[in-house]
């Protein structure tokens, strides 16, 4: 059918149109699975509506893109999408032909048949096809072929591979297959070991594989460590001019070493003198060609290759050469009357054997001359210059190699010296803010210099210290300025010296000197020099430390007495370093310290039963501040036993008697919670526990020496029943409860006992008073004689006759016999 432009464009358009909005359809995927690199057809076959031939259009999608990669229409070029030139062609009815495969070619096609002269309800043509690129698999990540590690951190390799279809990670150390673990992870191809140890030494294999191949990559993990010097360099000794070789061979993992040599500490790149000289070779050896007499000194290798710190190895290279004159004075001055020196400079390796003196052009011996000696550095000391030593002088040094030559002639002139006009005082005190001046004048030929210098070498204060004409003036003195200054008399004479004192007063005192410490196993005697006290009474307070702790505290001990310069510090422990120093104080405050010194307290001789003891003799337990020395044994055989008052803990001694024990802690706990503890126990092997609570009890021992612990003790269980705590607690308040009881019961009984006493004792007054009153009325009454007035008493006056009856003043006994009668009837 004939269809003109217009036509085609509108046909055009709804192809478009049609792609878009993609009418209803369902096909079944068809697959299709293609290597990498060759060739796939994607089928797609169409039928003409009712078996007629008419005008359409082909296009084929891939999913995810959204405009076709390829379209095909009669009579126009086809469309071919980015990425896919040269490589799709129709082949067939409407398969496509997709040539040289990438991985990216994989996916979903769609193949879409559109015919112009069809209804809408008409059924569409095309297919649907799942493309399947298969490829070997290939590292996008590969670890690396060594990795150095340390024991102990952490190990991270790092695999990643593509491929179709995707492709499997393993992990092989040493052809054996790893698997996770606690210390081990992979994840999506990474390994990791979060620690480290010996046994994760070794050979690494990350293999990725899929249906189409497999492939590998290596990786050695290997202990990094830090250089290590294999052949360290030697002492050696050349003659000057010939050349010298110092090996320093090393290895290390990694093997990028690094060599650099020092002289003396400094590097001899920096050495201008000497690089110029030398050569380093690649395997570290230092060559030094030709040598010179300066060269001699320490020679420092240091190797590094970025792990832990670099190694140093150093040896000593002496470089040895005739005796020589280094310098020759021409003219040297001599003190008349005093003692002088006639210098003679010399420089010798090996040491110069002797040196040759000639004056005034004929040999000079020393020793024939009375008074002159020869020095140690080859120089002449005269002890009493006279006129006669004035000349001039030659030396000739000399050594095993002989003499390089003699110096030249050094004119010797003897003068005057000169003389102190004015000396400071032997002593200097004043206050502190005051000002001294202490004066200071000499003469002589040349005129001398004169300048003053403290004997300690600490400097002058610049501010407050004036030399003026020989004199010096401190202003504004302060503690610091205390101490011995000399005046120093000087010229090419001689050097004259001369000191004074001078004391601050009104300051704390000075610092304490010539500290010294002895120890023995638990204690250290200290003494000192005590310092200037600033003009008061001062006192001391030491201050001392263990070293061997981390960050030691300083403690503090006050000396006593005050004026005390020893003194002896007790309960340290056994063979530690320990640091000391004295501090001065005096009512103005706090001095300085004494410079710190060290003293290391001896072993304990456990074995020979040594205890320490304090100031008083005393035998003591130290406190223990780290557990050191042999332990204890256990002790043995530990019971538990209930008994009335508590539960009785009993135990035997360690078997091992060889550390003797000097006292033990008993400690118990229930179920879970932490241990508890009494003690400590001394000369005794058994404990009783009271008022414990009812429960689940374990129970053990330890025993300790004096600085240490031993092991625990077997553990003891035992139950404390509640019926048991009861019944302790019944018994314990019924007993409180009946002696209350019975202690009520006596103080009634008492208290009755004493009320019925003072009754009668009252009663008995009464009778007899009634008596005395009533008797002789009642006898009146039974015809008895009445007495007239007042009673008289009875009287016991002794034996006497019988009383006659009617007898006036007597009462016999019938009438108390009645008057008793009549009283009780009365009552």
């Amino acid at each position: 059918m004939f269809l003109n432009k217009s036509c085609q464009v509108a046909a055009l358009l709804l192809c478009f149109w049609a792609l878009n909005t993609g009418y209803p359809h369902k096909y079944f995927a068809e697959k299709v699975t293609a290597l990498l690199g060759e060739d796939a057809v994607l089928p797609c076959s169409f039928e003409f509506p009712k078996g007629v031939p008419v005008p359409y259009i082909i296009q084929w999608h891939k999913k995810g893109i959204k405009i076709p990669i390829y379209i095909w229409y009669a009579g126009y070029p086809p469309h071919i999408g980015e990425g896919y030139d040269g490589r799709v062609s129709l082949t067939g009815q409407a398969s496509l032909n997709l040539t040289d495969l990438q991985e990216h070619d994989q996916g979903t096609y769609t193949c879409i048949v559109n015919f112009f002269d069809r209804s809408p309800d008409q059924k569409r043509n095309g297919s649907l096809v799942h493309l399947f690129v298969h490829a070997p698999p290939h590292f996008s990540i590969k670890p690396p072929d060594v990795v150095y590690v340390n024991i102990g951190e952490k190990l991270a390799l790092f695999c990643a591979a593509g491929g179709t279809p995707d492709p499997d990670i393993t992990w092989y150390m040493d052809n054996i297959p790893l698997n996770e673990g606690s210390n081990i992870k992979i994840n999506r191809g990474s390994l990791e070991i979060f620690k480290v140890r010996e046994s994760h030494i070794g050979d690494y294999v990350c293999r990725a594989r899929n249906s189409e191949g497999s492939i590998v990559a290596n990786t050695k993990v290997i202990v990094a460590g830090p250089a290590v010097i294999t052949v360290p360099p030697r002492n050696l000794t050349k003659l000057e001019g010939d050349k010298a070789e110092l090996i320093c061979e090393a290895k290390a993992l990694p093997a990028n070493l690094t060599h650099r040599w020092l002289f003396n500490d400094k590097d001899i790149s920096q050495l201008t003198w000497l690089v110029t000289r030398t050569v380093v070779r690649t395997d570290g050896t230092l060559f030094i060609n030709p040598t010179s007499a300066e060269d001699s000194g320490l020679y420092t290798c240091e190797v590094f290759n970025g792990i832990g710190t670099p190694e140093r190895a150093s040896a000593y290279l002496s470089v040895e050469y005739p005796a020589r004159v280094t310098y020759s004075p021409t003219i040297q001055y001599l003190p008349l009357g005093l003692s002088g020196i006639i210098r003679c400079y010399v420089k010798a390796n090996p040491p110069f054997l002797h040196i040759k003196w000639s004056k005034d052009n004929r040999p000079f011996d020393p020793k024939s001359h009375h008074g002159v000696f020869s020095l140690s550095n080859g120089s002449l000391q005269i002890q009493r210059v006279i006129h006669e030593h004035q000349g001039w002088y030659v030396c000739t040094p000399y050594n095993a190699y002989g003499t390089t030559g003699k110096s030249n002639k050094m004119e010797v002139l003897v003068r005057d010296p000169p003389i102190f006009t004015i000396k400071p005082e032997e002593r200097y005190q004043q206050r502190v803010n005051s000002k001294v001046t202490m004066p200071c004048h000499g003469t002589g030929q040349p005129k001398p210099d004169i300048h003053w210098r403290r004997t300690d070498g600490k400097q002058l204060s610049r501010d407050r210290a004036i030399q003026s004409n020989g004199n010096l003036t401190i202003r504004t003195l302060k503690k610091e300025d205390h101490g011995r200054y000399e005046c120093v008399l000087q010229n090419d004479i001689a050097i004259l010296v001369t000191s004074t004192l001078l004391i601050v007063e009104g300051t704390t005192p000075h610092a304490p000197t010539n500290v010294t410490v002895e120890t023995s196993a638990f204690s250290a005697s200290l003494s000192w020099l005590p310092a200037y006290d600033g003009n008061y009474p001062q006192s001391y307070v030491i201050w001392y430390r263990l070293l061997e702790q981390a960050e030691s505290p300083w403690r503090t001990i006050r000396v006593d007495p005050d004026e005390a310069s020893t003194f002896t510090i007790y309960n340290l422990q056994p063979n530690s370093e320990y640091e000391f120093r004295v501090l001065s104080r005096n009512t103005l405050g706090d001095g300085m310290f004494s410079p710190t010194v060290r003293g290391k307290t001896t072993p304990w001789d456990f074995l020979g039963g040594v205890y320490p003891t304090d100031a008083y003799g005393a035998t003591y337990i130290p406190t223990v501040q780290k557990p050191s020395g042999p332990k204890p044994s256990p002790p043995r055989n530990v019971t538990v036993q209930e008994t009335e008052n508590g539960l009785l803990i009993s135990w035997l001694p360690p078997l091992n008697q060889k550390v003797p024990v000097a006292f033990y802690y008993v400690e118990y706990r229930t179920q879970s919670k932490p241990w508890k503890r009494w003690g400590p126990i001394k000369h005794a092997t058994s404990y009783l526990a009271k008022e414990l609570a009812p429960g689940h009890y374990n129970f053990r021992v330890y025993a300790y020496s004096i600085m240490s612990v031993g092991q625990a003790s077997s553990e003891v269980s035992l139950t404390l029943a509640a019926e048991s705590y009861e019944v302790t607690k019944s018994r314990a308040i019924t007993a409180g409860v009946v002696g209350g009881i019975l202690f009520f019961i006596a103080a009634i009984v008492l208290s009755v006992c004493a009320v019925k006493i003072c009754n009668k004792r009252k009663r008995r007054k009464a009778e007899k008073a009634y008596m005395m009153v009533t008797c002789p009325v009642a006898e009146a009454r039974n015809g008895g004689h009445s007495h007239g007035g007042s009673p008289s008493p009875i009287k016991n006056i002794g034996p006497s006759p019988r009383p006659k009856s009617g007898v006036p003043g007597l009462v016999s006994k019938s009438s108390l016999y009645h008057c008793g009668l009549s009283l009780w009837t009365n009552l």
